[in-house]
């Protein structure tokens, strides 16, 4: 009976779809102060590669309900994440660029590799160059995992799956930004 159940679950219409990124600001502003970036002004710009902006990972989770359909689009969550409180205290600045125009002196260019979310936490890729007068100075790709969230996945549901999913992100992408300013702090000028 609990087969034909789940069957039917994940065959029929009954999708219910959950964009993570929808409130990732409101959780960003209330974690504030938790990533503890070290700082650097060897950058004051950046740019999401085309890819990367329109990036849009789907999932389910069995231990939260196959009726669920999540929906992360990285992109805007790292654009948010580039914009909050940390990252912009880490930096000094750093402002969203409209190219990659040779004028732009300090210009971070963030590719995603890729981003997925199992065994109940996110994996992400990212490819991140740094350009100096229009010319590449730096690049490197780093590749992180977020913590595992299973407990909170599994004790709550679907109720606490979007935190999970933000959570494990969040986690992942700031490690990322700590070994990038680490690595950017150790470059010439």
């Amino acid at each position: 009976m609990l087969a034909l159940v789940l069957i039917i679950a994940n065959t029929s219409a009954c999708t219910i779809r959950h964009v993570v990124e929808e409130d990732y600001p409101q959780y960003l502003t209330n974690n504030s102060g938790s990533a503890k970036l070290p700082k650097t002004d060897r950058a004051g710009a950046y740019i999401l590669a085309p890819d990367t902006q329109h990036q849009s990972y789907e999932f389910r989770a069995a231990v939260t309900g196959e009726a669920n359909l999540w929906v992360v689009e990285y992109g805007k969550m790292l654009d948010d994440t580039l914009m909050s409180a940390d990252v912009q205290a880490a930096f000094g600045s750093l402002q969203k660029a409209s190219d990659t125009s040779p004028k732009a002196d300090g210009l971070l260019i963030f590719d995603l590799q890729s981003y997925t979310f199992r065994d109940f936490g996110a994996h992400v890729s990212l490819k991140i160059s740094l350009m100096r007068g229009g010319q590449e100075v730096f690049s490197k790709v780093y590749t992180q995992d977020g913590k595992s969230q299973g407990g909170k996945m599994f004790w709550g549901g679907a109720f606490a799956q979007k935190n999970a999913v933000q959570q494990s992100t969040k986690l992942a992408t700031d490690e990322i930004l700590r070994q990038l300013i680490a690595d950017l702090n150790t470059q010439a000028k």
